[in-house]
């Protein structure tokens, strides 16, 4: 059956996927037809841009999937305290299938669905036509379209749980679908993955693999890890034959043979070996890596593996995610930007003294312009801090004032790669093994104080040790967006939910590890007029006379002198608290988001969403 290229890759939306206004039956030959387009590397290569394209589709990952997916956490939160218009109650846990962000045309799950079909039509053009055995460059391309479908479900699975399973192109047959055992689709992937491998090279090894913006070994081997870990481990699953009747579920472990940890453990500790030792990645200064980061760096064999390729006029990270700026300040111009969403503030004081990680990871402060027309510092509530990884500031491709910053979003970095590693090494009983890979992390936090690092991690036991990783994902990743995943997986979602609304009630009462809080915050800046210093931040500082000329005190909205992490019962950190998780809901329930209505609708309602939706 032959089809016309470009009608191939104008999927244009689901509708278009589920239903006949592409010509599926098209005989017309023309010089893009499947066998001139796939057994020519250019032309193949081509239409897996087109596959890549569906990540920048408007309401897709570019302004619905990457900008909401993955909090509220223990760490990272929604900095609004209001509901209004979908947003908060996408973080807290109160989705609806009418959920004004969500529900929406060509949203998240459309356009996944569109990238999927785009590459399902590459990988049986690639198959057919590609001469992948004999030709290395063309196996290269199939696995990178392997691997970006396998991107495309990771990514519907940690969002929506069980959804339709496509992996061959659209047919009238299978136009329409309803969800699978997501046992079924993992499977799939993992196979996929083991079938992609070797086709890939390391990063850097060849023209395509020059950037993190396309697929590598070392990403593949990764992404093999991340599947064989959330596929083993717990999650909200419908009754074992009820997917997709409504089925309440429950949270348990698969029954699938193929899918158990004793399975898993040993081939995804290879893959993740092997990228250790043979593709060149390596921990970059922690510093420098968000700094790369922000000026846009896409240069494949340093730390990170795998980034959204958006274009530099595309995507909206910073925008959502950056430390926040005002009204007028250079970096953003006449708009404020940024600042939608920011780790607890609980969290600086889960991080050592010396780790390194802490004052870029959370920033109490935000970018002002002065009446003296000079952009400062200035501090925020303690309720609201921001993500220090991401400034405008930083960015060497300087943002315009629009809705796009062209900022390109980390799906895996090589710390990732060390902690999966160390997490499984442990399981499997090689904790000296599991020790070093930790090591690296813990050793690059503490730069200029490794002795520190080391000690710690000797300490650690077997027994212990999962606590560790627990704690260290959470450092190390804040404002990644992984740890929502990571913590359904543990099957500690709401368990760690809990502790962090107790922490942060603890810091507002003054007790526990908080009693020593001190009330006042002052500030004061560098020599360059601009970069604050805080004091009172940390336990023990409260000799305020000392501080000398040129401090001010943190003072609220009206100007008054106040405590800066409040205690009052309304606002601030009780706000905070009780907004993690909406009340009288079980964030258990509705770890994942439901379907969209009008998704729904565009399937002839042949899906239905289960987990209480």
């Amino acid at each position: 059956m032959m089809k016309t290229f470009y009608r191939i890759l104008a999927a244009c939306g689901l509708a278009a996927i589920l239903t006949s206004c592409i010509d599926l039956t098209t005989e017309t030959k023309s010089s893009f037809d499947e066998s001139v387009v796939f057994s020519n590397y250019t032309l193949a290569e081509n239409s897996i841009m087109g596959a890549y394209a569906a990540f920048g589709m408007t309401n897709g990952h570019r302004g619905r999937f990457l900008p909401w997916y993955g909090f509220n956490t223990d760490i990272e939160a929604y900095t609004t305290t209001t509901y209004s218009n979908g947003k908060l109650e996408m973080a807290a846990y109160d989705c609806a299938v009418n959920n004004a962000v969500l529900n929406v045309n060509e949203g998240p799950f459309a356009c996944l669905y569109i990238g999927i079909e785009r590459i399902n039509l590459v990988i049986k053009g690639l198959r057919e036509y590609g001469n992948v055995g004999e030709d290395k460059d063309m196996r290269y391309l199939l696995g990178e379209a392997l691997t970006l479908r396998a991107v495309f479900y990771a990514d519907l699975l940690k969002a929506y749980g069980e959804v339709p399973a496509r992996f061959e192109p659209v047919t009238p047959e299978t136009i329409y679908l309803n969800k699978s055992d997501r046992d079924v689709i993992y499977k799939q992937l993992l196979g996929d993955l083991e079938e992609a491998i070797p086709y890939l090279v390391w990063p850097g090894a060849n023209a395509a693999t020059a950037s993190t913006g396309r697929m590598s070994r070392a990403f593949a081997e990764g992404l093999y890890a991340r599947l064989a870990l959330a596929a083993s481990g717990y999650s909200m699953r419908p009754t074992e034959g009820n997917v997709g009747t409504g089925d309440a579920g429950s949270i348990r472990l698969t029954n699938d043979p193929a899918l158990q940890s004793g399975v898993l453990y040993e081939k995804a500790l290879g893959y993740l070996e092997d990228c250790i030792k043979n593709s060149g990645n390596h921990l970059l200064d922690f510093e420098q890596l968000w700094r790369d980061f922000n000026n846009m760096d896409m240069t494949a064999g340093k730390e990170v593996l795998f980034a959204y390729p958006f274009s530099n006029g595309r995507g909206r990270w910073n925008y959502h995610f950056g430390v926040a700026n005002t009204t007028g300040t250079a970096w953003v111009g006449s708009s404020a930007r940024g600042g939608d969403a920011g780790p607890l503030a609980y969290l600086y004081y889960k991080y050592g003294a010396n780790d390194v990680r802490r004052d870029i990871t959370c920033v109490p402060w935000h970018w002002e312009k002065g009446a003296d027309g000079v952009d400062r510092e200035l501090p925020n509530g303690g309720a609201k801090w921001y993500f220090g990884k991401y400034r405008f500031e930083w960015m060497g491709n300087p943002y315009t004032g629009g809705n796009d910053d062209g900022l390109k979003p980390i799906s895996m970095r090589y710390a990732d790669v060390l902690l999966m590693a160390a997490e499984i090494a442990n399981e499997l009983g090689k904790t000296e093994d599991a020790k070093g890979y930790l090591l690296q992390v813990r050793s690059r936090a503490y730069k200029g104080n490794e002795a520190e690092a080391e000690a710690y991690v000797n300490s650690l036991t077997r027994e212990t040790f999962f606590d560790a990783i627990v704690e260290e994902r959470a450092l190390e990743f804040c404002g990644e967006f992984l740890r929502k995943g990571d913590l359904i997986r543990w099957n500690l979602l709401k368990t760690k939910l809990d502790e962090a609304k107790a922490e942060l009630l603890a810091m507002r009462d003054r007790s526990g590890d908080y009693a020593n809080l001190p009330d006042y915050v002052y500030y004061s800046y560098e020599a360059d007029g601009k970069t604050i210093k805080m004091y009172g931040l940390n336990p023990g500082e409260t000799d305020y006379e000392s501080l000398g000329e040129g401090w001010e005190p943190y003072l609220n909205s009206e100007g008054e002198l106040t405590k800066y992490f409040s205690t009052s019962e309304t606002g601030g950190l009780t706000d905070k608290a009780n907004t993690l998780y909406r009340e009288g809901i079980n964030p258990e329930q509705h770890m994942y988001w439901p379907i969209s209505q009008i998704d729904l609708t565009n399937s002839v309602n042949t899906i239905v969403n289960d987990y209480g939706y």
